[in-house]
């Protein structure tokens, strides 16, 4: 099973850290280990690069060390930047990252719910989940809120499609569930639901990562479930 590539964006010297069980979680997974750090408008990168560098690099380490011994595979990048958005989506389009992690402590790993969404295809969704988990004794639910358009015939091909194609990944079938919802709101359904599980996957939010971390949806979902949440990306356009 290819590793997937999770990009991990650590506010290096705002005192974040890897939360409790984030290793564990990216035992299978190909670590981009983003540490950043936010300047003033009126200072240059290179002079904070200069000032700060070596103890961010320290940091850094220490976390690579950390996940390595899980048995990750890490690179690090460290950026000093004036605008987080703009750095973690580049980051994420240069390394090629399939998934962010919204780092949260994680007491337990024995239940993920997938959130299936229209923006993220089932390809990608399928390479995360059996990537991070196929080895591993853990539940997956599949959940989906039905629009208006969609016949339950659209929603059963959705959501039967990605269980085959997980297990094709070796995702183990008795392990597999789906569920549905209708008539509420997709992200408000995600968060409640969240509470009963012990991670989070789900497609990024219209248009980037970006306003998943620091806009709306972060406060819909991520800062309501106290868990983590790999949200995984579009497949670039031409464009992009």
């Amino acid at each position: 099973m290819t590793r997937p590539s999770v990009l991990v964006p650590i506010q290096v010297l705002e005192g974040e850290s890897l939360p409790e069980g984030t290793p564990e979680l990216l035992t299978n997974a190909h670590v981009v280990l983003l540490g950043y750090h936010v300047i003033p408008g009126q200072t240059a990168p290179g002079q904070a690069r200069m000032q700060f560098e070596e103890q961010a690099l320290a940091r850094i380490e220490e976390f690579e060390a950390v996940l390595t011994e899980a048995g990750a595979t890490v690179d690090h990048r460290l950026v000093f930047t004036h605008d987080a958005q703009q750095t973690i989506n580049r980051q994420i389009a240069e390394n090629d990252c399939l998934a962010a992690l919204v780092p949260r402590t994680l007491a337990d790993l024995e239940d993920v719910l997938v959130a299936v969404r229209g923006t993220v295809g089932i390809d990608r969704l399928a390479r995360v989940v059996a990537g991070l988990f196929a080895d591993r004794d853990i539940d997956v639910t599949l959940y989906h809120v039905t629009s208006e358009d969609e016949t339950d015939a659209d929603v059963d091909v959705l959501l039967e499609g990605l269980a085959d194609r997980l297990a094709d990944e070796n995702v183990d079938p008795d392990r597999i569930e789906t569920r549905t919802d209708r008539d509420v709101k997709p992200v408000d359904a995600i968060a409640d639901l969240a509470e009963t599980y012990d991670v989070v996957v789900m497609g990024e939010s219209d248009p980037t990562l970006a306003t998943f971390v620091f806009g709306m949806p972060a406060d819909q979902v991520a800062d309501r479930f106290l868990g983590p949440v790999l949200v995984v990306q579009r497949e670039p356009t031409d464009d992009e």
